[in-house]
Formats: C-alpha cells, sequence, structure tokens
C-alpha cells in the first residue's frame, strides 16, 4: 500500500493536478479541489473542441460532439424563449435516448435544474415527482406521456407546465409539443449566463424511508467534485502501479486519459449513469453507447464491435457478462476493466473478472445518490488484495465510523459510515427535517455498517436502514409497506430482503389478513404494482396465521421473521 500513499501525496500536494484547500461552502469548511471548474456548463462547453468525434451512439444512430452540441444550443435557445429560467426546473422522464442527455445538457447550461424522473415509475409516482419539483417543462417518451397521462389533471391543478415528446408518433393523446419543435431553429452558441457553484444542477430521486420518493438536490460543486473524484480515482491507481515498477519521475508522471468508448447499461436518471459516465466520458471526448434494454449476449457483442474499454453497469451485469457462454469466444482484450457500482461487487466476482479478463482489471466505486456518485474507489492490484473494500475515501472526502451515540470509532470497528465533501447533495427538496436529520453538521449518515481498516481502506459491512438493494436500485422497505397497506385487507405487513441469484436481493413481504378477509397472491401483487414500480413489487408473499413479531417498542423483528421464513 505504500505505493498508493506516494501517489496519493504526489498527487494531492500543493499545485499537483489535485491539489485541494478547506474552504467554506453554504458554512461549512470543507476540502474542495484548486483546479475545480466553476459550473456543469464549462464541461459541456470544453466538450465543443471534440469537433466531429463520434459522442452517442444508440442503434444505429450515431451522433458527432459538433451535431450535439448544435442541438443542444437550439434546445437551449428553445427553453429560455419558453420562460425557462435559472432556477427553474425541467422534468426529464424517458428511456435512455440520446435525447435524455442533449436535454440534460441544454437544462443545466442556462443554469436551470435537470430533474431525472425514474423511467420505472407508475402514474402515482410519477404525479408525487412532477407535484414535488413543479417543473416548468416535462420532455418524455411516449410510454411515460401514456403513464403520467391518467395523473395529468392531478398534477396541473397544483402545478403547469409544457410537455415535449421525443421521438413522438404521428398521434400525440395530448397537446404537446414535439422535440423537433425545440431543435428546429439554429442556434449560435448557448444563451449567455452566470452559474456559481452552489447554484441546483440536478435532482435525482432516491426512494423514501417514509413512503416517498426524496428528491437529492445536487450543485454544480457537487457534481464537478465527483467528476474530479473520478479521474483522481482512476489515475492515482495509474500512479500507483508506475511507482512500483520504477521510481523515475517521468514514469510517475499521470498520463493524460484516453479517449474512452463506454458501454452504458444502467439508467441515465441515476448518479451511475449520469454523473459517473455521461459526465466523464464527455468531459475526455469519448464516445457512449446507450444500450435500449440489458442483454449479456449483446452487451459482448457490442464491446467486441466497438471496441469498448469501458463498462457502467451494476455487479449483476458483470457477473452475467462473465458467465454468459459466449464470452469465451468475443474480443474483450479492449476492457479496461469490469466490475460495477450501485451494489457491491462479491470477492468471488473479482476473482472471476481478474482471471477471465486478458487485460483489463476488476474495479468498483462506492457511493450514493446523496453524494453524487462515489465515495471512494478500488480497482486492479488493490482491489485483488481487498475484495472485501471498496477503497480509501477519496481526497475530498471526509469519512468517520461512529456508534449509536455519535462517537468516532477506532480502525476496524464496525459502526455507521458518515462522510462530508463538496460532493454531498444540499438536501432533500422540500423536506428540511429529512435533510437535518441525514446531514448533521455538513455530515451524510449513509445508514452503512462500514469498517476502516489499518490502511484506511473501507468495508462496507451491512446496512443500518431498512432497505434491499435489488440490482443496484435501492428499495425502502416502508415505501413498499406502504402500498400493501393500501389495500383494505390487509392488517400488517412486513417487508425485507431475500437473496436472489441475480439481483443480489429482492423484496420479500410478510403480510397478516384482517379477520375475515382474502386475497390471494397474484391479487395482491398486481394490487401493488399500480402504486409503485414493478422493481419495488415483492417477489414473494407468506400469509401469516398469526400477528407478526414485535419488539418492546413495537418495531416488527425483521430479522427473527426473516430467519424464520427462510430457515
Amino acid at each position: 500500500m505504500e505505493d498508493l500513499k506516494t501517489a496519493w501525496q504526489q498527487l494531492t500536494a500543493p499545485g499537483a493536478p489535485f491539489a485541494y484547500t478547506t474552504r467554506d461552502v453554504a458554512g461549512i469548511p470543507m476540502r474542495t479541489y484548486d483546479a475545480a471548474p466553476p459550473s456543469l456548463r464549462a464541461i459541456w462547453e470544453s466538450s465543443r473542441a471534440h469537433g466531429d468525434a463520434e459522442y452517442l451512439l444508440f442503434g444505429d444512430e450515431r451522433l458527432s460532439y459538433t451535431r450535439a452540441h448544435e442541438i443542444v444550443d437550439s434546445v437551449a435557445a428553445a427553453l429560455v424563449a419558453r420562460g425557462v429560467a435559472r432556477g427553474d426546473r425541467v422534468a426529464i422522464a424517458m428511456r435512455n435516448y440520446p435525447e435524455w442527455c442533449l436535454a440534460y445538457w441544454a437544462t443545466i447550461s442556462i443554469g436551470a435544474t435537470a430533474v431525472g424522473m425514474n423511467a420505472w415509475w407508475t402514474g402515482p409516482e410519477m404525479e408525487y415527482g412532477l407535484k414535488d419539483s413543479t417543473p416548468k417543462l416535462l420532455i418524455c417518451d411516449i410510454e411515460r406521456l401514456n403513464t403520467v397521462i391518467p395523473h395529468l389533471e392531478a398534477v396541473r391543478a397544483e402545478t403547469d407546465f409544457e410537455i415535449v415528446v421525443v421521438r413522438a408518433p404521428d398521434d400525440l393523446p395530448v397537446p404537446a409539443t414535439r422535440w423537433e419543435e425545440l431543435t428546429s431553429t439554429p442556434a449560435r452558441g448557448l444563451p449567455a449566463m452566470d452559474i456559481e457553484p452552489e447554484h441546483d444542477v440536478c435532482i435525482f430521486y432516491t426512494s423514501g424511508t417514509t413512503g416517498f420518493p426524496k428528491g437529492a438536490v445536487m450543485t454544480h460543486r457537487g457534481v464537478v467534485s465527483n467528476l474530479l473524484n473520478l479521474a483522481f480515482g482512476t489515475t492515482v491507481m495509474t500512479v500507483a502501479r508506475k511507482n512500483h515498477k520504477s521510481t523515475a519521475a517521468e514514469d510517475a508522471a499521470p498520463a493524460a486519459p484516453a479517449k474512452a468508448t463506454a458501454l452504458l447499461a444502467v439508467p441515465l436518471f441515476h448518479v451511475t449513469g449520469c454523473n459517473c459516465c455521461l459526465h466523464p466520458i464527455t468531459a475526455q471526448g469519448g464516445r457512449i453507447i446507450l444500450m435500449y434494454k440489458w442483454n449479456a449476449g449483446e452487451a459482448l457483442e457490442t464491446i467486441e464491435r466497438e471496441r469498448v474499454s469501458v463498462f457502467t453497469g451494476v455487479p449483476m451485469m458483470s457477473r452475467e457478462l462473465v458467465e454468459h457462454p459466449d464470452f469465451a469466444t468475443r474480443d474483450t482484450s479492449t476492457l479496461s476493466s469490469l466490475g460495477g457500482g450501485g451494489a457491491a461487487v462479491q470477492p468471488d466476482l473479482v476473482d472471476k473478472i481478474e482471471k477471465k479478463l486478458s487485460k483489463g482489471r476488476p474495479g468498483t466505486g462506492y457511493g450514493l445518490t446523496e453524494t453524487c456518485g462515489v465515495i471512494s474507489v478500488n480497482s486492479g492490484d488493490f482491489f485483488v488484495a481487498k475484495p472485501q473494500t471498496v477503497g480509501p475515501p477519496l481526497p475530498v472526502v471526509e469519512a468517520r465510523i461512529l456508534d449509536e451515540q455519535g462517537n468516532e470509532l477506532p480502525a476496524n470497528t464496525v459502526g455507521e459510515l458518515v462522510v462530508k465533501g463538496p460532493n454531498n447533495v444540499r438536501g432533500y427538496l422540500n423536506k428540511p427535517e429529512a435533510t437535518a436529520e441525514a446531514f448533521p453538521g455538513g455530515w451524510f449518515r449513509t445508514g452503512d455498517l462500514a469498517v476502516l481498516d489499518e490502511d484506511g481502506f473501507i468495508a462496507i459491512v451491512d446496512r443500518a436502514k431498512d432497505m434491499v438493494l435489488r440490482g443496484g436500485e435501492n428499495i425502502y422497505c416502508a415505501e413498499v409497506e406502504a402500498a400493501i397497506f393500501d389495500h383494505p385487507a390487509v392488517k400488517e405487513t412486513a417487508v425485507f430482503a431475500v437473496p436472489h441469484d441475480r439481483f443480489g436481493e429482492v423484496p420479500g413481504a410478510a403480510v397478516v389478513l384482517k379477520p375475515g378477509e382474502h386475497v390471494d397472491e397474484d391479487d395482491l401483487r398486481k394490487f401493488v404494482a399500480e402504486r409503485i414500480a414493478g422493481f419495488k413489487v415483492p417477489e414473494r408473499f407468506w400469509f401469516m396465521d398469526e400477528d407478526l413479531p414485535r419488539n418492546a417498542n413495537g418495531k416488527f423483528l425483521k430479522r427473527e421473521l426473516k430467519e424464520t421464513l427462510l430457515g
């Protein structure tokens, strides 16, 4: 680990590329990178220099940086003409089409806030998100439009907005503007706009512990800090490997990043897809291949054909790649790493990736929506040496392990991981109490139980939050329980994580019905699916004859219940 410590010191020393200074951020002292650009707009503007290089690939469609900037300039001008001003919000609800990226860059470049709507949401969830975020515009595809139409009257009773539809059919079911109307008028550059680091840039919704999603409000400083954290994570591992092989100063200097080709297999409405793929690949002038739907066989074919170097997915997807029958016959030599974010990469998968990739190495990043992306990264030799860890906290991230009383714990002691840094979101939209609880004194309570080892590496042990992590998607049990409780026949329910071969874990539910009531599993599943996204619906229900076990405070004993039901 001495090579890593040396590289860390080289890269963060005064005047080095990742030097940082402690500054006051919203009244809280935080480490901030000296070289951080002031806004995400500056990152997008700098990508004009990549010219005719390919940028976005979707099916047979290929979009260059030049063409992307032409479209974004036009859309930005159209948004301003429609009255969208700095601080206003534009909701984006669609699958991973190129228009998602273009609408996003246009929105944030005029100082407005992009609201990433979960494309898997049901109508009630879409209604909640629109009422909560009060956008000036909703830019969506036809599937999301059809989902929200039954709730449009209820939403517009509280907040009105224009609807823009991408890839629209000939006949639209409600009055709406077509995307082509926003792109039809050429514009010369972006509208002038002063954007400060603390201005809002994006809102992503994370499942709620109280039954409602929470909108995590990100700032330009937060997402730019995450971008530099990602760059540091890649660079420090490279420099550490060079230091191990040679002590020559020129060998230790970081090389300019190559222009990557990234295969994006996760949604853009999450930090993994947006902040940890769209942002860095755009900044370096790379290519992003947008998958219409996940399929491991198609992904391997694409990796071979397009010479993919970066795979952005969850660990489940990496496992399906290396275990696919076509893996041995496909050329994956261009992959620099494989692993994933959004969920733990199991040690056995680290070993499989290390053995099966001809040149690439295993890698992972740990973070949350509330941290705009990564808190730590681990890859290569260091991941192989410590496969149970997610790496050390990145330079501007301060991390502590606390006991239940809030006391800091020594190394190798399990407690709750709390973090502070400029990459933390500024809070939850319209939820001051939840913000105060989650960010005391600027420290974010992750809800993850972890240890910091003697080398400063983080190992996630368990979760303090009542949550299921299904293939990288956070599912808070209270949200699922609230949907089940809506059924008039339900007396009690408790939702918990059930192990799953593909997704790691899925939600399961124990249910007690009211006396004299009857509902079968299929009917209850259908009822719940009308209220929450499909991936949150329990895959298994247990109907109990007796009341669920509780502790002295009246809380369900979920661990005891889970052990009884699963054996």
